[in-house]
C-alpha cells in the first residue's frame, strides 16, 4: 500500500481550509493523559476541587488539548515527521462532563506559504462551545 504524497505549494492558497473535526474529551481521556506526562493535579480528576477554586468542573489539561486537536494536520499532511513547529495559547479551559464528552472543533486553515523552504503555517481554529479554547495555534508543516 503506497503512502499518499503529501500537498505542495502549488496545491495551496493562503485561507484554504484543508481540514475540520469535531474531537471529542472525555474522563477516560483525562486518566490517560495524566498517566502518560504525570500531570495528576486535582483541576483535572476533583470535581469537588475543581470547583472550590473556581472552575466549572474538572477540566482537560492544555496540553492533552493541544495534543488531541493537532492530529487534524496529521493526518491531512499524512507524516507526523512533516511538522516542523507548534505553537498555541490557552485562553479558556475544556470543562469535561463526567458523562459524555466534552466536543471540541477544530478548523485548519493554510496562513501562509512560504515556497522557497517548502512549507506552510497552518492556523488551527479551535473552540469549544462556541468560545474559543486555544489561541494563535499554528502549525508548521514541510510540504511535498
Amino acid at each position: 500500500m503506497s503512502t499518499p504524497a503529501r500537498p505542495t505549494v502549488a496545491d495551496l492558497a493562503v485561507g484554504d481550509v484543508v481540514a475540520t473535526r469535531t474531537v471529542e474529551v472525555d474522563r477516560a481521556t483525562l486518566v490517560r493523559y495524566a498517566g502518560a506526562s504525570g500531570d495528576f493535579n486535582p483541576i483535572h480528576w476533583d470535581e469537588r476541587f475543581a470547583t472550590e477554586v473556581g472552575l466549572p468542573d474538572v477540566i482537560a489539561h492544555g496540553m492533552c488539548t493541544m495534543g488531541c486537536v493537532v492530529d487534524v494536520v496529521v493526518d491531512w499532511i499524512g507524516d507526523p515527521g512533516a511538522i516542523l513547529r507548534y505553537g498555541t495559547r490557552f485562553t479558556k479551559p475544556v470543562p469535561v462532563p463526567a458523562r459524555g464528552a466534552a466536543t471540541v472543533e477544530v478548523t485548519a486553515t493554510v496562513g501562509t506559504l512560504d515556497a522557497e523552504a517548502g512549507t506552510a503555517r497552518i492556523d488551527l481554529t479551535v473552540t469549544h462551545e462556541g468560545a474559543k479554547v486555544l489561541g494563535r495555534t499554528q502549525v508548521v508543516v514541510r510540504l511535498g
